[in-house]
């Protein structure tokens, strides 16, 4: 089965980090996304785990121009059709489907269906799609595992997600099959509880600093 690479160019090469946000209050959403972006962090994953995540979505999209918000944890094509009409510009799955993957195609929005095996890996480059989210990072083989995926699919790029975090990202981006991480250690929780968006802003600057000397695009 052979399929058109996902859209281009890539979010991946967005920041050498992509904060993964949960948007518990939407009063929240507008003010972190801001902090992220001044801080070198553009591209925005926001989960849909809260009830108000998709509204959370509209209001960075809407409020918030440097950034470029995408949704997490999509599941299902109905999901794929709300963050669309949400204002998302890419899209984030933990995992994949034939028919989730066609429906994320359909939507023309970036998107990086979720793996954690080499099996998945090649199933995917079967079809077409190039760039990965490597899910749960650290519980399934982390770094050494896609070290060891970079010789034998050099085609495949990952973004690792789940358990990276300041002290092993920098190992994560050595990789030449990585173009980026994500993660939620700029987002603490006693910062997001006190809107002190200004260390935020200073955590979202050190992690863009972990990539220093990497690319950019814009999506």
């Amino acid at each position: 089965m052979t399929a058109s690479p996902s859209p281009s160019p890539s979010v991946l090469d967005l920041a050498p980090v992509i904060p993964v946000v949960v948007v518990e209050d939407l009063v929240d959403a507008v003010p972190l996304a801001r902090a992220l972006a001044a801080g070198g962090l553009p591209a925005i994953e926001v989960t849909l785990r809260t009830p108000v995540a998709l509204d959370a979505i509209r209001a960075i999209a809407d409020g918030v121009p440097d950034a470029v918000v995408g949704v997490g944890t999509v599941i299902s094509p109905g999901q794929v059709s709300d963050a669309l009409a949400a204002g998302a510009r890419f899209l984030v799955s933990p995992g994949w489907t034939d028919v989730l993957l066609e429906s994320m195609r359909a939507s023309g929005m970036p998107f990086l269906p979720g793996v954690s095996t080499t099996s998945e890996v090649v199933a995917l480059l079967e079809r077409g799609v190039r760039e990965m989210k490597f899910f749960p990072a650290e519980a399934a083989g982390g770094a050494a595992y896609l070290k060891a995926l970079a010789g034998p699919l050099p085609q495949a790029r990952f973004c690792p997600t789940g358990g990276v975090g300041p002290v092993n990202a920098p190992e994560y981006l050595a990789l030449p099959n990585v173009a980026c991480v994500g993660g939620s250690w700029m987002l603490p929780a006693d910062a997001i509880a006190s809107h002190d968006w200004d260390r935020v802003e200073a955590l979202a600057r050190q992690a863009a600093e972990l990539g220093s000397g990497l690319g950019s695009a814009q999506v």
